[in-house]
């Protein structure tokens, strides 16, 4: 519970080269293939942030470390260092490292603001820990623009020692809200693949966004693939392969139970919720080639919404609900189009630059879509705006897949490879800021963004 203090207004495409009709007797064995090339040993461990590429002219913040009481200071749980941490990765915030702090204020009495002002320090963050019971503590912060030598925002927190770094990444989003317009997300949640032993043995994790906490919720001997959060961040979809062939489940992340949705003769891939949660999009191949459907998750109606000889997959939905991106070959090549629910209309296609682009995920007030763009062998991720049709590729590749925007859109979560490794990455959707994700011991790949902290 928070307070408010006071406020001064306040089946994938990648690689595939040889792309005819006879890919679809073989595309299950395929995808078995790539995923297991690309998996080595990992361990259940924290994902390591580096930002490697920082955006000039980032605002600058000092957060004073949050002065604790009635207890010493548990471990992990430093917010100020939290907090820092979070900003600093939106690539829109500069945080004043701790050791070059000109002071530690920590009433609002003690700030001398002209101090804070001729160092160059836009806002400065103040904060308290007070333990008020048994693994019971009172979290409080106060943000202050420093020009104007005044509070703008402050919040009172209840917390325990297992919500704590939940609670800092509440105050990220406060503050991120507060300087930016734009909704945080940090406190929200990351999934993706992790795979260890030999045989190989596929888990998948849920963690947050800074890579912390990270929770198996399923392990298995056979490849589980394209995880993707219900829209309030309760249930993950994902393909598994633990009866030997696709097939798509449903998996509640508290009660751990499942529901196997699809299971269809042929390729059971690429799932998709719809922004209401009441459907689920996905290819399938039961009636010959691989083809767009949906499902509606209550009466467990099945439609068909191609039909064509290409190959339809990957399935996005914009926000409306009423409409999908989808890549498609039936231009000769990966594309992607748009098609509306009402099928009396052709899909209208969306990419014309290039002979690659897949893998679609769009932005939640539907006005970019991020993609995979291939060319001279080089896989990158690139997004398209929506009303100029113009693109902008924002990553250097070679090998750079499963674009998922986070919440607020600005920044795109993807798989990548790093000194021949398979990490996460993610990039602003200018392409300024960048930042690697990786295990220390193993490879991670296929990660999906929650939209919601459940």
């Amino acid at each position: 519970m928070k307070y408010v203090l006071s406020s001064g207004q306040g089946h994938k495409y990648h690689g595939m080269n040889a792309y005819t009709g006879a890919l679809v007797t073989v595309m299950n064995r395929w995808i078995l293939l790539f995923f297991v090339a690309f998996f080595s040993q990992t361990a259940t461990a924290v994902l390591k942030i580096d930002i490697t590429e920082g955006i000039e002219g980032a605002t600058p913040i000092a957060i004073i470390p949050f002065q604790w009481s009635g207890s010493a200071r548990l471990a992990d749980s430093k917010i100020s260092e939290i907090v820092s941490s979070d900003l600093a990765r939106s690539g829109k915030f500069s945080p004043v490292a701790e050791k070059s702090l000109l002071a530690r204020p920590q009433r609002p009495e003690d700030i001398h603001f002209k101090t804070w002002r001729v160092a160059g320090v836009d806002h400065l963050v103040i904060g308290t820990v007070q333990m008020i019971a048994n693994d019971r503590f009172k979290v409080e912060f106060r943000l202050f623009n420093v020009y104007r030598g005044e509070q703008v925002l402050g919040y009172s927190f209840n917390a325990t020692s297992a919500t704590l770094r939940t609670t800092a990444h509440q105050i990220s989003d406060l503050i991120f809200e507060k300087l930016t317009g734009l909704p945080g997300a940090f406190n929200s949640r990351i999934t993706y693949v992790t795979s260890s032993g030999k045989p190989v043995e596929y888990r998948l994790q849920v963690a947050d966004t800074d890579g912390y906490n990270p929770q198996t919720l399923l392990t298995s001997k056979e490849p589980i693939m394209s995880p993707v959060w219900s829209p309030d961040g309760s249930r993950l979809a994902y393909v598994s392969f633990e009866s030997g062939l696709s097939a798509i489940y449903i998996h509640d992340i508290h009660s751990g139970g499942r529901e196997k949705l699809a299971s269809f003769k042929g390729i059971n891939s690429a799932p998709a919720w719809s922004p209401d949660g009441k459907t689920i999009a996905m290819t399938l191949s039961k009636d010959g080639n691989p083809d767009i459907y949906i499902i509606s998750l209550q009466s467990k109606a099945l439609r068909r919404l191609t039909k064509h000889w290409a190959i339809d997959t990957e399935p996005a939905w914009m926000p409306d609900s009423q409409s999908l991106v989808f890549t498609s070959s039936r231009s000769g090549k990966p594309q992607l189009y748009e098609l509306s629910l009402d099928t009396s209309s052709r899909p209208r296609r969306l990419t014309f630059d290039g002979g690659y682009n897949a893998n679609a995920s769009v932005s939640a007030d539907g006005k970019v879509i991020a993609f995979v763009h291939g060319a001279n062998n080089s896989y990158k991720i690139a997004v398209l705006y929506i009303d100029t049709r113009v693109m902008q590729v924002l990553t250097d590749g070679p090998l750079d897949e499963s674009p998922d925007f986070a919440p607020n859109g600005t920044m795109i979560l993807y798989a990548s490879q790093h000194q021949g490794k398979a990490i996460l990455a993610a990039v602003s959707t200018d392409g300024r800021q960048k930042q690697r994700l990786a295990l220390s011991d193993g490879e991670v790949r296929e990660p999906s963004w929650a939209a919601k902290r459940n």
